[in-house]
């Protein structure tokens, strides 16, 4: 019974957790750690807020703030960006003395701009009267019309010369575009057309259209795309397809067709080319 007993006392003293206290450094002259741990010798210290905004990584116009609400708006409660403060002190030896004292003009050259000023006001009084005499002699239709004519003239003239003092600035530069199409010397004009004859063009002797050869094919389209709105959503659906954009001249069926029907036909172009003709005489580029 002995035995039994001495094993169970063995087997619970090897079955109980071992706590080990850690080292403790007594400050008896203050609060916190006696020495900075080897692992922190050589890190500086950097005072900080967690309340600190992050929004700037260096300020160099701390001084240049015109509202004074928002030169706080960055700065630390702690001080820690008086270290990185920039202080700009004036530089002297660079300082030059301007003389600033106005220089006397001539006799012959004081007053020249009063008295253009006085001239011009002279002759717009004088311009003013005889409009107002011109509007007491005729009737009323006479004075509207004669006061429309004015409000064009003086609209015309406020134009021109916001045209000449932006200098072309606010006028769209013209893109020059050069033809898809060169234009050879051995070609001889026929006849030359404008927008507005293009779209009133009426042919005398062209019949209807004919299917000459079919291919490809022309899919549902969803006439809902168009009642599309802000409260009405239609999501478009992604297709994963290759559109191969080529020329007239590169297209292998019209290659073809201009082979076996070129001697009938002279004038081949692609659906992009007619739909952009068609559209030329409403379209506002």
């Amino acid at each position: 019974m002995v035995a039994d007993n001495d094993t169970g006392r063995n087997s619970s003293s090897t079955m109980t957790a071992r706590f080990v206290l850690p080292a403790i450094q007594d400050n008896p002259n203050g609060w916190g750690p006696c020495a900075i741990p080897q692992q922190y010798q050589d890190m500086p210290y950097q005072p900080f807020a967690k309340s600190d905004r992050l929004g700037k990584v260096a300020d160099w116009t701390g001084t240049t703030y015109q509202d004074r609400r928002a030169a706080n708006k960055y700065s630390s409660q702690f001080g820690s960006g008086t270290q990185y403060a920039y202080y700009h002190d004036e530089d002297e030896s660079t300082f030059q003395l301007v003389d600033t004292t106005r220089m006397h003009k001539p006799m012959h050259q004081r007053g020249r701009f009063r008295m253009n000023q006085q001239r011009n006001l002279r002759s717009r009084e004088r311009q003013k009267m005889v409009q107002q005499q011109q509007l007491q002699v005729l009737s009323k239709s006479a004075k509207g019309r004669e006061r429309e004519r004015m409000q064009q003239v003086r609209k015309w003239q406020k134009q021109m010369r916001q045209k000449f003092d932006n200098k072309g600035g606010s006028q769209v530069p013209v893109k020059h575009r050069e033809a898809s199409v060169a234009v050879r010397p051995s070609w001889k004009v026929l006849e030359e057309m404008d927008f507005p004859r293009l779209f009133k063009l009426s042919l005398p002797g062209v019949g209807e259209g004919r299917d000459v050869y079919q291919c490809g094919a022309v899919e549902f389209y969803d006439k809902a795309y168009n009642l599309v709105t802000c409260k009405n959503e239609r999501p478009l659906q992604r297709i994963n397809r290759i559109f191969h954009k080529v020329t007239t001249t590169d297209d292998p069926i019209i290659r073809q067709l201009a082979k076996t029907e070129g001697q009938n036909n002279k004038v081949f172009a692609t659906d992009a080319i007619i739909a952009c003709l068609m559209c030329a005489g409403r379209s506002v580029y």
